[in-house]
């Protein structure tokens, strides 16, 4: 298989976040594979790690004045598309709740989201608290997937019903989302806050974003991987989670290289502990959905008035605009309401509903933040700080106008795919796979393993 199928998709997202068109000898693609699946996967994957390579890549040349060779492996990509952690003599808790899944319904299917106790017991309240699954199940049967999906989602919880592309199109959300850029830009006109900024980032060749201080406002999973890239770019990232959240399957795999600290931003006491950490830091990562920062007394008046050098990234489930931009979502839910599982079904002439082969749209926009994050640090440089807005219904309709892949074939991971070193989590000790890219003279590791969320102190380090 030629090397360069993930290229249009590479100059598609290395366009919307602002760079040049790319010339000869910037970009190499190696390895080769293909994720079995109706859509171009393992491109998606070579790509949006691809774009962040350039970005960084970019930086350096602003930093060095030298802009070094990005190298992509394709195989590796879609690898870390799925799990990069192999732990050794222990196991991640399950991925889903018992309750989370796929259900028949009177007129097809709908999704049940229900990983976070609070979504998981909406749901079971609107479908009067069944004792078990098939009990759940043959009460959706007898109902209506659009009712249900509205009355699911009106209870604090999250569902979505399976549409076809076609209507997925026509439909109110997806036509919004379809006219919105894959990556929203707004500028911040600080030119006074232009430049580095404080003397904790003190890039160097081999750690371009060493001391960089990145504040963590995400779960799962595309955001948390986005600032795992960051932190093996050097960056100080403090994860910030509220008191009584928690991932167990994901925090794993998400944490390496970070401080992972407690708030309630609802305190008067820790949003003003929030306010001091978002003074000093340079980069903000959030996924918060419209609205909900400005209803902790944080809207975007109050965090340009704390940083007015803040480089900014946030992420939305279903757009940044259209009826259902304030509605909870996760990447299999977008997947369902998007086609891509009616697609897959299709294309696998399966009896359910069939989703990608990995959570493609989560790692696809970590990805991408990552690499607007450090197109956001150029532009800092310059003109002072930003907002970039992404959001995983868009990056679904990037895969889905994407050309379909030409070859099937996938192995899947094999010990050579891993570092040889042992990475001593809080949980025992694991395997990393390798790096998926490789910038020239960049060293991407951790400072620190893995570790459980509330484990550090809600400040930044001295020095």
């Amino acid at each position: 298989m030629s090397q360069e199928t993930a290229m249009p998709m590479t100059e598609e997202i290395w366009s919307a976040l602002g760079g040049q068109p790319l010339t000869s000898g910037r970009l190499t693609f190696t390895g080769a594979g293909e994720l079995p699946s109706a859509f171009a996967v393992s491109d998606l994957a070579a790509a949006s790690v691809a774009a962040a390579g350039l970005a960084l890549s970019d930086l350096q040349a602003r930093i060095t004045g030298q802009a070094p060779e990005t190298i992509a492996d394709r195989r590796l990509a879609s690898l870390w598309f799925g799990w990069s952690l192999a732990p050794r003599g222990w196991r991640l808790p399950p991925a889903w709740d018992d309750w989370s899944g796929d259900y028949r319904c009177a007129d097809g299917w709908i999704r049940v989201h229900a990983n976070a106790p609070a979504h998981r017991n909406a749901a079971l309240r609107v479908l009067g608290q069944p004792t078990d699954r098939n009990e759940a199940a043959q009460r959706i049967a007898r109902l209506d997937g659009d009712m249900l999906e509205t009355a699911i989602i009106d209870a604090g919880g999250c569902a979505a019903r399976m549409r076809q592309a076609s209507e997925w199109r026509t439909h109110a959300q997806g036509a919004s989302v379809a006219r919105e850029p894959l990556i929203a830009w707004e500028g911040w006109s600080n030119p006074g806050r232009a430049g580095q900024g404080g003397d904790h980032w003190r890039p160097t060749r081999e750690r371009p974003l060493q001391g960089l201080r990145v504040l963590d406002l995400t779960r799962v999973l595309a955001g948390p991987a986005s600032t795992r890239f960051l932190a093996a770019c050097g960056a100080c990232v403090l994860r910030i989670d509220p008191p009584d959240w928690d991932e167990p399957a994901v925090i794993p795999e998400v944490t390496s290289g970070k401080m992972c600290a407690r708030m309630d931003l609802r305190l008067p006491g820790d949003r003003d502990r929030f306010v001091a950490l978002l003074q000093d830091a340079d980069v903000l990562v959030h996924g918060y959905r419209p609205g909900a920062l400005a209803g902790l007394d944080l809207g975007a008046e109050t965090r340009r008035t704390a940083n007015p050098g803040l480089v900014e990234v946030s992420l939305d489930a279903w757009g940044w605009s259209g009826p259902w931009r304030g509605r909870r979502g996760f990447d299999s839910l977008v997947q369902m309401s998007s086609g891509i599982a009616a697609a897959g079904m299709a294309w696998k002439g399966a009896e359910t509903p069939t989703p990608l082969p990995v959570q493609a749209l989560d790692h696809a926009t970590g990805w991408l933040m990552a690499a607007a994050v450090l197109r956001g640090l150029v532009r800092r440089l310059d003109a002072g700080g930003c907002v970039a807005r992404l959001s995983l219904a868009r990056t679904a309709a990037l895969l889905v106008a994407a050309a379909p892949p030409r070859e099937a074939g996938w192995l899947p991971a094999a010990p050579a795919d891993y570092a040889p070193e042992e990475e001593l989590t809080d949980w025992g000790p694991a395997l990393r796979l390798r790096q998926p890219l490789s910038v020239a003279g960049v060293s991407l590791q951790w400072a620190s393993p893995a570790r459980r969320l509330g484990s550090d102190a809600p400040r930044w380090p001295a020095g």
